[in-house]
């Protein structure tokens, strides 16, 4: 088992930047993608980012692709999301996931973390 613990969430003004970190402990050998979705209120969880150290990749939604970056470290199993310039829409609980591959579906990730809660004031 995989055992994600989050950090970072919390409540920023629009315009503003958070970073969350999730780190993986456990069977991490069998970790080669960690990433992140997030959930707002009354909507669907949406996929936000993921990184896969199989290849080296970095995968975005279109709605953070600028403002947000994913990065992390393939030894320790950790990865951190700086996100910039924040909208109130940002707002959500973000959950970090990983797993052996890369999927943008969260159904599909092995381990979840916690999730951690964004609030953005307008």
């Amino acid at each position: 088992q995989v055992q994600l613990v989050e950090s970072g969430g919390g409540l920023v003004q629009a315009g503003g930047s958070l970073r969350l970190s999730c780190a993986a402990s456990g069977r991490t050998d069998t970790v080669y993608v960690m990433g992140w979705f997030r959930q707002a209120p009354g909507k669907e969880r949406e996929f936000v980012g993921a990184i896969n150290w199989r290849g080296s990749k970095v995968y975005y939604a279109d709605y953070v692709a600028g403002r947000f970056t994913i990065s992390g470290d393939n030894v320790k199993h950790t990865a951190e999301l700086q996100m910039n310039s924040l909208k109130a829409e940002d707002t959500a609980v973000y959950d970090c996931v990983a797993g052996p591959n890369y999927y943008d579906n969260y159904v599909f990730y092995n381990y979840r973390g916690q999730g951690t809660q964004v609030t953005v004031s307008s």
